[in-house]
């Protein structure tokens, strides 16, 4: 099974938004929510994916000839490829009836463990989403990433304690969520957190705790005081906040900002195929979330749709890699690409 397969087999069990593009650049959904637009006039998630089309790759073949090596080494595991699957919410409400946030949740980590990557998972107001996410991820061996939303701090510290009973190897926290209508009506408060809470949440977490929607270098600099130990520049797919710049337009300032902290920048945000990853990985970020097209990946051929998915994505990369003479991701370096 290959991704074009993939992709003609989601069309049709994807509800009535999700059309299943070749290329998921945000232009058929627009602002289509429930579906999987953007906010607003639903540009955010179109600005996203064309600016990394701005962004070119420099060639260099005057090189040797070993294969390119696209693992990766973070917090004490192993991957295959720099790029993980992100975290995607009510899946009914948004993609259809044929899998619910706890399926999905299931087939997507087991997928994307069995294709040597991990996931990043979603939260819900069900309670049985995350406990169902950590079962799925304790059942990999705690491959898998835990994405808690910003709730009040009574309720995170009890998604929390499921999160480490499942063996994750990091936990994640969508502070960018803020902007749902389910989290403002919340009582007690939920949302937005201080440096001080969010510093409390990466104590308990226990491992490493990554701090997912970051735009700015002030924000940056915050989850670096707060102890995080890595953040997702990320503006969860124009979902949040309408008219947001593009992640592409902010990761290299944010990547200056923390050279030499020790943090891990992962990056999402339109990035659609191999060499987009490379263009992040060029920038500066140690990884990639990609979100959208997993679903598709899932709804068109399960754990074999999962995988299909991620070969295509790491053959692009590595084929990218070759081309322009990085032999290992530590290869990779800013000066080949060509921004304006």
């Amino acid at each position: 099974m290959n991704f074009q397969e993939v992709i003609e087999q989601a069309r049709g069990s994807l509800g009535s938004v999700c059309k299943a593009c070749p290329i998921c650049n945000g232009k058929a959904c627009g602002n289509k929510i429930p579906g999987p637009g953007a906010k607003g006039v639903g540009d955010t998630a179109i600005r996203n994916y064309e600016k990394w089309q701005e962004i070119r790759v420099n060639m260099d073949t005057i090189c040797g000839h070993e294969p390119a090596d696209a693992s990766l080494e973070l917090f004490g595991k192993t991957f295959k490829y720099p790029f993980f699957a992100g975290p995607v919410g009510a899946i009914n409400m948004h993609y259809g009836e044929k899998y619910n946030d706890v399926t999905y949740n299931n087939t997507l980590v087991k997928g994307c463990c069995d294709s040597g990557i991990a996931a990043f998972t979603g939260d819900g107001v069900n309670a049985t989403v995350m406990q169902a996410a950590c079962d799925a991820i304790g059942a990999v061996g705690g491959i898998g990433v835990p994405t808690v939303k910003p709730w009040n701090m009574e309720l995170v510290k009890e998604k929390l304690e499921l999160c480490k009973k499942a063996g994750c190897f990091a936990i994640a926290m969508d502070i960018d969520a803020a902007g749902l209508p389910f989290l403002k009506n919340m009582n007690p408060p939920a949302g937005s957190k201080t440096v001080e809470e969010l510093s409390e949440i990466a104590k308990i977490a226990g491992v490493p705790f990554i701090v997912k929607g970051v735009m700015t270098v002030a924000g940056a600099l915050k989850a670096k005081e707060a102890g995080a130990a890595g953040i997702v520049v990320s503006n969860h797919g124009g979902r949040v906040l309408d008219q947001c710049p593009a992640t592409a337009e902010v990761l290299a300032d944010i990547v200056d900002a923390l050279k030499d902290s020790g943090m891990k920048i992962f990056v999402d945000g339109g990035i659609r195929t191999g060499v987009d990853v490379f263009k992040a990985l060029a920038i500066g970020a140690d990884a990639v979330i990609i979100a959208r097209p997993f679903v598709t990946a899932v709804f068109g051929g399960a754990e074999k749709g999962v995988q299909a998915y991620v070969d295509k994505i790491g053959a692009e990369l590595e084929d990218t890699m070759t081309m322009c003479g990085a032999k290992t991701l530590a290869d990779i370096t800013r000066d080949m690409v060509f921004m304006k």
